[in-house]
Protein backbone atom coordinates (compact mmCIF):
# COMPACT_ATOMS: atom_id res chain seq x y z
CA UNK A 1 0.00 0.00 0.00
CA UNK A 2 1.31 3.44 -0.86
CA UNK A 3 1.20 6.39 1.51
CA UNK A 4 0.51 9.97 0.55
CA UNK A 5 1.25 12.87 2.90
CA UNK A 6 -0.91 15.92 2.32
CA UNK A 7 -1.92 19.02 4.25
CA UNK A 8 -5.61 19.08 3.38
CA UNK A 9 -7.72 17.58 0.64
CA UNK A 10 -7.98 14.06 -0.64
CA UNK A 11 -5.92 11.28 -2.17
CA UNK A 12 -6.56 8.25 -4.33
CA UNK A 13 -8.99 5.73 -2.88
CA UNK A 14 -6.29 3.06 -2.72
CA UNK A 15 -4.00 5.07 -0.42
CA UNK A 16 -4.03 6.06 3.21
CA UNK A 17 -3.82 9.78 3.82
CA UNK A 18 -1.55 11.24 6.47
CA UNK A 19 -3.10 14.43 7.84
CA UNK A 20 -1.28 16.87 10.11
CA UNK A 21 -3.54 18.69 12.58
CA UNK A 22 -1.54 21.65 13.82
CA UNK A 23 0.83 22.75 15.18
CA UNK A 24 -1.67 25.43 16.25
CA UNK A 25 -0.99 29.01 17.20
CA UNK A 26 -0.10 29.57 20.89
CA UNK A 27 -3.32 31.56 21.43
CA UNK A 28 -5.22 28.26 21.39
CA UNK A 29 -4.63 25.62 24.07
CA UNK A 30 -1.03 25.58 22.90
CA UNK A 31 1.18 24.21 20.15
CA UNK A 32 0.17 20.58 19.67
CA UNK A 33 0.47 18.50 16.52
CA UNK A 34 -1.52 15.40 15.72
CA UNK A 35 -0.35 13.08 12.96
CA UNK A 36 -3.39 11.18 11.74
CA UNK A 37 -3.51 8.32 9.24
CA UNK A 38 -6.93 8.30 7.57
CA UNK A 39 -8.88 5.74 5.61
CA UNK A 40 -11.45 7.96 3.98
CA UNK A 41 -13.28 9.76 6.80
CA UNK A 42 -12.12 7.34 9.49
CA UNK A 43 -8.98 7.66 11.59
CA UNK A 44 -6.72 4.59 11.39
CA UNK A 45 -3.99 5.76 13.76
CA UNK A 46 -3.14 8.90 15.71
CA UNK A 47 0.22 10.06 16.98
CA UNK A 48 0.38 13.11 19.28
CA UNK A 49 3.60 15.02 18.50
CA UNK A 50 4.65 17.12 21.49
CA UNK A 51 7.61 19.30 22.35
CA UNK A 52 6.93 22.49 20.39
CA UNK A 53 6.65 24.51 23.62
CA UNK A 54 9.37 22.74 25.58
CA UNK A 55 11.25 25.29 27.72
CA UNK A 56 13.45 23.04 29.83
CA UNK A 57 11.83 23.94 33.15
CA UNK A 58 13.19 20.89 34.96
CA UNK A 59 16.76 21.80 34.00
CA UNK A 60 16.21 25.41 35.03
CA UNK A 61 15.05 24.21 38.46
CA UNK A 62 18.61 23.04 39.09
CA UNK A 63 19.99 26.58 38.69
CA UNK A 64 17.42 28.37 40.89
CA UNK A 65 17.10 28.39 44.66
CA UNK A 66 14.03 27.17 46.51
CA UNK A 67 12.38 30.59 46.44
CA UNK A 68 12.99 31.14 42.72
CA UNK A 69 11.72 27.77 41.49
CA UNK A 70 8.19 28.75 42.54
CA UNK A 71 8.20 31.27 39.69
CA UNK A 72 9.19 28.60 37.16
CA UNK A 73 6.79 25.98 38.47
CA UNK A 74 3.61 28.04 38.24
CA UNK A 75 3.84 28.56 34.48
CA UNK A 76 3.50 25.14 32.85
CA UNK A 77 -0.29 25.00 33.32
CA UNK A 78 -1.13 28.68 32.93
CA UNK A 79 -4.72 28.06 34.06
CA UNK A 80 -3.67 26.50 37.38
CA UNK A 81 -0.76 28.64 38.56
CA UNK A 82 -1.61 28.57 42.27
CA UNK A 83 -1.99 24.79 42.30
CA UNK A 84 1.33 24.40 40.46
CA UNK A 85 3.14 26.49 43.07
CA UNK A 86 1.52 24.52 45.84
CA UNK A 87 3.05 21.17 44.92
CA UNK A 88 6.58 22.59 44.80
CA UNK A 89 6.44 24.28 48.20
CA UNK A 90 4.80 21.20 49.72
CA UNK A 91 7.72 19.05 48.50
CA UNK A 92 10.29 21.46 49.95
CA UNK A 93 8.38 21.69 53.24
CA UNK A 94 8.31 17.90 53.45
CA UNK A 95 12.08 17.79 52.95
CA UNK A 96 12.54 20.36 55.71
CA UNK A 97 10.04 18.66 58.05
CA UNK A 98 8.32 22.04 58.30
CA UNK A 99 4.84 22.52 59.73
CA UNK A 100 2.75 25.24 58.09
CA UNK A 101 0.54 27.51 60.27
CA UNK A 102 -3.13 26.51 60.34
CA UNK A 103 -4.22 29.83 58.87
CA UNK A 104 -1.96 29.25 55.87
CA UNK A 105 -3.28 25.69 55.41
CA UNK A 106 -6.91 26.84 55.16
CA UNK A 107 -6.05 29.83 52.98
CA UNK A 108 -4.08 27.61 50.61
CA UNK A 109 -7.05 25.23 50.38
CA UNK A 110 -9.40 28.12 49.63
CA UNK A 111 -7.17 29.58 46.92
CA UNK A 112 -6.57 26.14 45.39
CA UNK A 113 -10.32 25.64 44.99
CA UNK A 114 -10.83 29.12 43.56
CA UNK A 115 -8.04 28.32 41.09
CA UNK A 116 -9.83 25.05 40.25
CA UNK A 117 -13.00 26.98 39.39
CA UNK A 118 -11.02 29.41 37.22
CA UNK A 119 -9.45 26.51 35.34
CA UNK A 120 -12.73 24.67 34.82
CA UNK A 121 -14.65 27.76 33.72
CA UNK A 122 -12.21 28.24 30.85
CA UNK A 123 -12.87 24.74 29.55
CA UNK A 124 -16.63 24.93 30.21
CA UNK A 125 -16.65 27.96 27.92
CA UNK A 126 -14.07 26.93 25.32
CA UNK A 127 -15.30 23.37 24.72
CA UNK A 128 -18.69 24.49 23.31
CA UNK A 129 -16.78 27.08 21.26
CA UNK A 130 -14.79 24.31 19.61
CA UNK A 131 -18.08 22.62 18.69
CA UNK A 132 -19.51 25.80 17.16
CA UNK A 133 -21.26 27.46 20.12
CA UNK A 134 -19.80 30.90 20.78
CA UNK A 135 -22.13 32.15 23.55
CA UNK A 136 -20.78 30.18 26.56
CA UNK A 137 -17.25 31.59 26.25
CA UNK A 138 -18.53 35.12 26.92
CA UNK A 139 -20.27 33.91 30.07
CA UNK A 140 -17.17 31.99 31.14
CA UNK A 141 -14.98 35.08 30.92
CA UNK A 142 -17.49 37.13 32.91
CA UNK A 143 -17.49 34.55 35.71
CA UNK A 144 -13.72 34.24 35.57
CA UNK A 145 -13.31 38.01 35.96
CA UNK A 146 -15.27 37.88 39.23
CA UNK A 147 -12.81 35.38 40.69
CA UNK A 148 -9.74 36.84 38.98
CA UNK A 149 -10.46 40.12 40.78
CA UNK A 150 -10.23 38.57 44.25
CA UNK A 151 -7.23 36.43 43.30
CA UNK A 152 -5.44 39.49 41.94
CA UNK A 153 -6.31 41.50 45.05
CA UNK A 154 -4.82 38.94 47.41
CA UNK A 155 -1.70 38.07 45.38
CA UNK A 156 -1.02 40.94 42.98
CA UNK A 157 -1.02 38.63 39.95
CA UNK A 158 -3.75 37.78 37.45
CA UNK A 159 -2.41 34.48 36.14
CA UNK A 160 0.94 33.79 37.79
CA UNK A 161 0.16 34.52 41.40
CA UNK A 162 3.50 33.87 43.09
CA UNK A 163 1.66 33.80 46.42
CA UNK A 164 2.93 30.50 47.86
CA UNK A 165 6.11 30.53 49.91
CA UNK A 166 8.00 27.71 51.57
CA UNK A 167 6.39 27.68 55.02
CA UNK A 168 3.12 29.36 54.08
CA UNK A 169 1.97 32.30 52.00
CA UNK A 170 3.48 35.61 51.00
CA UNK A 171 1.31 37.73 53.32
CA UNK A 172 -1.99 37.80 55.16
CA UNK A 173 -5.34 38.48 53.53
CA UNK A 174 -6.38 42.10 52.91
CA UNK A 175 -9.06 43.61 55.14
CA UNK A 176 -12.53 42.75 53.84
CA UNK A 177 -11.18 40.29 51.28
CA UNK A 178 -13.09 37.30 52.69
CA UNK A 179 -16.42 39.09 52.32
CA UNK A 180 -15.64 40.11 48.74
CA UNK A 181 -14.58 36.56 47.94
CA UNK A 182 -17.77 35.12 49.42
CA UNK A 183 -19.81 37.53 47.26
CA UNK A 184 -17.82 36.56 44.13
CA UNK A 185 -18.37 32.83 44.81
CA UNK A 186 -22.10 33.45 45.28
CA UNK A 187 -22.29 35.43 42.02
CA UNK A 188 -20.53 32.69 40.06
CA UNK A 189 -22.74 30.00 41.60
CA UNK A 190 -25.89 31.95 40.70
CA UNK A 191 -24.87 31.97 37.01
CA UNK A 192 -23.82 28.34 36.66
CA UNK A 193 -27.17 27.51 35.06
CA UNK A 194 -25.62 28.85 31.84
CA UNK A 195 -23.56 25.65 31.70
CA UNK A 196 -26.18 23.43 33.34
CA UNK A 197 -28.92 24.41 30.88
CA UNK A 198 -27.54 26.35 27.92
CA UNK A 199 -24.68 23.90 27.28
CA UNK A 200 -25.36 20.63 29.06
CA UNK A 201 -29.06 20.74 28.24
CA UNK A 202 -28.50 21.63 24.58
CA UNK A 203 -29.58 18.78 22.30
CA UNK A 204 -27.02 19.69 19.64
CA UNK A 205 -24.19 19.64 22.19
CA UNK A 206 -25.38 16.32 23.57
CA UNK A 207 -25.70 14.91 20.07
CA UNK A 208 -22.08 15.85 19.30
CA UNK A 209 -20.69 14.38 22.54
CA UNK A 210 -22.82 11.44 23.71
CA UNK A 211 -21.18 8.12 22.85
CA UNK A 212 -18.26 9.89 21.13
CA UNK A 213 -14.65 9.22 22.12
CA UNK A 214 -15.23 6.51 24.71
CA UNK A 215 -12.15 5.99 26.89
CA UNK A 216 -12.10 2.72 28.80
CA UNK A 217 -11.02 2.38 32.41
CA UNK A 218 -8.29 0.00 31.26
CA UNK A 219 -6.82 2.69 29.01
CA UNK A 220 -7.00 5.19 31.87
CA UNK A 221 -4.86 2.90 34.03
CA UNK A 222 -2.51 1.99 31.19
CA UNK A 223 -1.69 5.61 30.31
CA UNK A 224 -1.80 7.09 33.81
CA UNK A 225 -4.74 9.35 32.95
CA UNK A 226 -6.05 11.29 35.95
CA UNK A 227 -8.42 14.05 36.99
CA UNK A 228 -11.93 14.57 35.58
CA UNK A 229 -11.04 12.59 32.44
CA UNK A 230 -10.22 9.46 34.45
CA UNK A 231 -13.23 9.84 36.74
CA UNK A 232 -15.52 10.14 33.69
CA UNK A 233 -14.41 6.60 32.78
CA UNK A 234 -15.33 5.24 36.20
CA UNK A 235 -11.89 5.45 37.85
CA UNK A 236 -12.89 6.68 41.30
CA UNK A 237 -9.67 8.31 42.51
CA UNK A 238 -9.10 11.78 43.94
CA UNK A 239 -6.09 12.63 46.10
CA UNK A 240 -8.11 15.16 48.08
CA UNK A 241 -10.15 12.24 49.44
CA UNK A 242 -7.82 9.24 49.10
CA UNK A 243 -4.61 10.85 50.38
CA UNK A 244 -5.71 14.16 51.93
CA UNK A 245 -3.33 17.12 52.04
CA UNK A 246 -3.83 20.71 53.16
CA UNK A 247 -7.24 20.91 54.91
CA UNK A 248 -9.04 18.37 52.74
CA UNK A 249 -9.06 15.81 55.53
CA UNK A 250 -11.48 18.09 57.43
CA UNK A 251 -13.62 18.78 54.36
CA UNK A 252 -14.73 15.22 53.59
CA UNK A 253 -18.37 16.04 54.33
CA UNK A 254 -18.30 18.77 51.65
CA UNK A 255 -15.94 17.16 49.12
CA UNK A 256 -17.71 15.18 46.42
CA UNK A 257 -15.72 13.02 44.02
CA UNK A 258 -17.72 13.17 40.80
CA UNK A 259 -17.61 10.07 38.59
CA UNK A 260 -19.33 8.71 35.50
CA UNK A 261 -19.10 5.32 33.83
CA UNK A 262 -19.74 6.18 30.17
CA UNK A 263 -16.24 7.52 29.48
CA UNK A 264 -17.40 9.61 26.50
CA UNK A 265 -17.04 13.33 25.73
CA UNK A 266 -20.33 14.14 27.45
CA UNK A 267 -19.28 12.30 30.63
CA UNK A 268 -16.01 14.23 30.74
CA UNK A 269 -17.90 17.53 30.42
CA UNK A 270 -20.35 16.46 33.14
CA UNK A 271 -17.51 15.60 35.52
CA UNK A 272 -15.90 18.97 34.91
CA UNK A 273 -19.20 20.80 35.42
CA UNK A 274 -20.15 18.98 38.63
CA UNK A 275 -16.62 19.38 39.98
CA UNK A 276 -16.92 23.15 39.46
CA UNK A 277 -20.09 23.22 41.55
CA UNK A 278 -18.33 21.26 44.29
CA UNK A 279 -15.25 23.52 44.21
CA UNK A 280 -17.51 26.52 44.89
CA UNK A 281 -18.98 24.65 47.89
CA UNK A 282 -15.47 23.85 49.16
CA UNK A 283 -14.49 27.51 48.83
CA UNK A 284 -17.46 28.52 50.98
CA UNK A 285 -16.52 25.90 53.58
CA UNK A 286 -12.95 27.24 53.72
CA UNK A 287 -14.23 30.81 54.15
CA UNK A 288 -16.43 29.63 57.04
CA UNK A 289 -13.45 27.96 58.71
CA UNK A 290 -11.16 30.97 58.21
CA UNK A 291 -13.76 33.18 59.86
CA UNK A 292 -13.58 30.97 62.98
CA UNK A 293 -9.78 30.94 63.24
CA UNK A 294 -8.13 33.33 65.70
CA UNK A 295 -5.52 35.78 64.33
CA UNK A 296 -2.19 34.13 63.74
CA UNK A 297 0.81 33.82 61.43
CA UNK A 298 0.39 33.07 57.74
CA UNK A 299 3.94 31.76 57.20
CA UNK A 300 7.13 30.58 58.88
CA UNK A 301 10.22 32.72 59.28
CA UNK A 302 12.93 31.39 56.97
CA UNK A 303 16.72 31.79 57.03
CA UNK A 304 18.28 34.16 54.52
CA UNK A 305 19.70 31.19 52.60
CA UNK A 306 17.29 28.26 52.51
CA UNK A 307 18.85 24.82 52.07
CA UNK A 308 16.99 21.53 52.01
CA UNK A 309 18.70 18.57 53.75
CA UNK A 310 20.20 15.83 51.63
CA UNK A 311 17.67 13.27 50.49
CA UNK A 312 14.66 12.78 48.25
CA UNK A 313 10.89 13.12 48.57
CA UNK A 314 7.78 12.98 46.43
CA UNK A 315 4.75 15.22 46.80
CA UNK A 316 1.62 15.03 44.68
CA UNK A 317 -1.52 17.11 44.44
CA UNK A 318 -4.93 16.88 42.78
CA UNK A 319 -4.52 19.70 40.30
CA UNK A 320 -7.54 20.90 38.30
CA UNK A 321 -6.48 18.83 35.26
CA UNK A 322 -5.35 15.78 37.23
CA UNK A 323 -2.48 14.52 39.35
CA UNK A 324 0.69 16.61 39.51
CA UNK A 325 3.74 14.98 41.08
CA UNK A 326 6.98 16.57 42.27
CA UNK A 327 10.03 14.35 42.85
CA UNK A 328 12.63 16.43 44.67
CA UNK A 329 16.24 15.32 45.17
CA UNK A 330 18.53 17.46 47.31
CA UNK A 331 22.28 17.34 47.93
CA UNK A 332 21.99 19.78 50.82
CA UNK A 333 22.46 22.89 48.68
CA UNK A 334 20.28 25.94 48.18
CA UNK A 335 19.19 24.65 44.75
CA UNK A 336 17.50 21.32 43.95
CA UNK A 337 19.81 18.62 42.62
CA UNK A 338 16.79 17.36 40.65
CA UNK A 339 13.13 18.29 40.54
CA UNK A 340 11.11 16.00 38.28
CA UNK A 341 7.64 17.23 37.40
CA UNK A 342 4.85 14.78 36.61
CA UNK A 343 2.19 16.88 34.89
CA UNK A 344 -1.39 15.75 34.33
CA UNK A 345 -1.75 16.85 30.69
CA UNK A 346 1.33 14.90 29.55
CA UNK A 347 -0.21 11.56 30.50
CA UNK A 348 -3.76 12.51 29.57
CA UNK A 349 -2.90 13.50 26.00
CA UNK A 350 -1.11 10.19 25.31
CA UNK A 351 -4.48 8.45 25.49
CA UNK A 352 -5.33 10.02 22.11
CA UNK A 353 -3.34 7.24 20.43
CA UNK A 354 -5.99 4.71 21.56
CA UNK A 355 -8.94 7.10 21.73
CA UNK A 356 -8.92 8.44 18.15
CA UNK A 357 -8.41 5.31 15.98
CA UNK A 358 -11.74 4.11 14.63
CA UNK A 359 -13.47 7.47 15.03
CA UNK A 360 -14.48 9.92 12.32
CA UNK A 361 -12.48 13.02 11.45
CA UNK A 362 -15.61 15.07 12.19
CA UNK A 363 -15.53 13.86 15.81
CA UNK A 364 -11.81 14.50 16.30
CA UNK A 365 -12.22 18.09 17.54
CA UNK A 366 -14.96 17.03 19.97
CA UNK A 367 -12.70 14.32 21.39
CA UNK A 368 -9.59 16.49 21.49
CA UNK A 369 -11.41 19.34 23.27
CA UNK A 370 -12.90 16.97 25.87
CA UNK A 371 -9.44 16.04 27.17
CA UNK A 372 -9.11 19.52 28.76
CA UNK A 373 -5.35 19.93 28.37
CA UNK A 374 -2.90 22.82 28.44
CA UNK A 375 0.06 22.27 26.12
CA UNK A 376 2.52 24.03 28.44
CA UNK A 377 1.58 21.31 30.94
CA UNK A 378 2.59 18.68 28.36
CA UNK A 379 5.89 20.15 27.21
CA UNK A 380 7.15 21.85 30.39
Amino acid sequence: MTETTVGIGGAAESTDMVLNIGPQHPSTHGVLRLRLVLDGERIVSADPVVGYMHRGAEKLFEARDYRQIVMLANRHDWLSAFSNELGVVMAVERMLGMEVPERAVWTRTLLAELNRVLNHLMFLGSYPLELGGITPIFHAFREREELQAVMEEVSGGRMHYMFNRVGGLKEDLPAGWAARTRAAVADVRSRMDVYDKLVHGNEIFRGRTRGVGVLSAEAVHAYGVSGPIARASGVDFDLRRDEPYLAYGELQDVLEVVTRTEGDCLARFECLLDQTHNALDLADACLDRLAELPPGPINQRLPKVLKAPEGATYAWTENPLGINGYYLVSKGEKTPYRLKLRSASYNNIQALSVLLPGTLVADMVAILGSLFFVVGDIDK
